[in-house]
């Protein structure tokens, strides 16, 4: 019996699958590097558990690091700037690269990451949109009244 496309263009790759995946690629995008068509990647996805495990193996792996540069973004953080000079070495008689200046900076918190944390971590306390529950009792004194006596109230009003 001849091997399945899985068997001979999928199978031997899931290492690359995987990298592709933590690389940022789109499920479309890494059918397309095997060869296959959308149809036939989401049918081995489903078929074939050691191919949806490198998927999301991958993908976990840049899941986490844009969590905790989003984090890191939004506490802000310290960083070390170093400035590096071609300076002539005596000794050797060659110029070599020589660090000069250590600045360290300071990246402020910012606020729109925070925000974005906020309403995605908590989102009973940060979301935009607030929950108000309007059912309840509410005291209508016209209620009940047919068309003719509100027409009636409505123009004694009038004079």
């Amino acid at each position: 019996m001849a091997k399945s496309k899985y068997e001979t263009n999928v199978k031997d790759k899931l290492l690359l699958v995987e990298a592709w995946a933590r690389n940022g690629l789109t499920d479309e995008q890494i059918g397309k590097n095997l060869g296959i068509s959308k149809d036939s990647f989401y049918k081995y996805k489903r078929e074939h558990a050691e191919f949806s495990d490198a998927l999301k193996r991958g993908k976990e792996v840049v899941d986490i690091e844009v969590e905790n540069a989003l984090l890191k973004r939004a506490l802000g953080y310290k960083y070390n700037e170093i400035t590096q000079e071609k300076v002539f070495n005596k000794e050797t008689e060659e110029y070599e690269l020589q660090v000069t200046k250590i600045i360290t900076k300071e990246v402020q918190p910012d606020t729109t990451a925070q925000i974005f944390w906020l309403k995605n971590r908590k989102p009973k306390d940060w979301r935009d949109r607030k929950e108000i529950d309007h059912s309840g009792n509410i005291n209508n004194p016209y209620e009940g009244l047919t068309k003719e006596q509100l027409l009636t109230i409505a123009s004694e009003d009038d004079g």
